[in-house]
């Protein structure tokens, strides 16, 4: 536990990541809008910056999926925050389908020039097409299948599940077009990588989960200390507590002291760090820790 992640750039940026990035750039042309996915609990970070550039002068709306999961007070803040940019804000659960009934609401205010100038054109019954994109596990195809009410499109817990485009008919005002999650090739901010890690965006094989754990519990301790109080017993006593173990520091502390509470032991004793890192990240990832929010607008 002596190494630091914040030393250890997350970089990732794999080989269909890029090819799927240029597929969107030839796809672009094809939308009226687009419709963007991101984590509500961490609305900045979970964005991909080659959206904006990629959909200028196309409608906008942003999906803040996982709304169960992230701290209500936020929220709401973040939605009238997006709205604040001229972009159509949604909350939603994808997995408990609530939010859905604002969706389409958002599509047709953020294509409102478009629909209008149709409609002057005589043309009343057109349908929209919008591209959906969002960076790797922020539940994009569970979003999808839950808005078109069936299994359209292939889901699964870690990144990298969608592999190309596909075309979904929502209805038939709307049609989906189905894009792989991209990240972009370096996170000039670390602290935005180390977000993305939390969330699981970033494949945990490539990563020092213990030393994500304990930064992940660091974090919390700031914003929601409570949380860990009553998930994991840990006060100020753990976290400033003296030590005489090498290279002790908050992080390895607070490990310690859930590795014995859950018994993440190996013999002789010995912390096993990588069990208990797993099982506070899946507590996270889960929401058991509680409803918590990374950042804030």
């Amino acid at each position: 536990m002596d190494r630091d992640i914040s030393r250890n750039a997350i970089n990732w940026y794999p080989g269909h990541m890029n090819k799927a990035r240029i597929m969107m750039e030839e796809n672009i042309r094809l939308v009226d809008l687009v419709i963007e996915i991101v984590d509500a609990r961490a609305p900045l970070s979970s964005r991909n910056p080659d959206i904006d550039r990629l959909g200028k002068g196309k409608g906008r709306v942003i999906i803040l999926n996982k709304s169960d999961l992230s701290d209500k007070a936020l929220n709401e803040k973040w939605k009238a925050y997006f709205i604040s940019k001229g972009i159509q804000a949604v909350l939603l659960d994808s997995k408990g389908k609530n939010g859905l009934k604002g969706i389409m609401t958002a599509v047709n205010n953020a294509c409102a020039a478009k629909i209008a100038k149709d409609r002057a054109k005589g043309i009343v019954n057109s349908s929209l097409k919008a591209m959906v994109v969002g960076i790797p596990n922020v539940g994009k195809s569970t979003f999808i299948n839950a808005f078109v009410g069936k299994n359209v499109a292939t889901t699964g817990n870690k990144p990298g599940v969608t592999k190309g485009k596909q075309w979904i008919m929502v209805n038939k005002e709307l049609e989906l077009l189905d894009t792989p999650g991209i990240l972009w090739p370096k996170f000039e901010d670390q602290e935005v990588g180390r977000r993305l890690a939390y969330l699981g965006s970033i494949n945990d094989e490539i990563l020092v989960t213990e030393e994500l754990a304990g930064d992940l519990l660091v974090a919390l301790y700031r914003d929601y200390p409570k949380f860990l109080e009553d998930r994991y017993k840990i006060t100020a006593d753990v976290v400033d507590s003296e030590s005489e173990a090498a290279f002790s520091t908050p992080q390895s502390r607070m490990l310690d002291h859930i590795a014995k509470n859950r018994g993440c032991l190996k013999k002789g004793g010995e912390v096993d760090y990588f069990k208990t890192a797993g099982i506070v990240l899946d507590d996270f990832r889960s929401g058991r820790i509680g409803l918590i929010t990374l950042e804030r607008p």
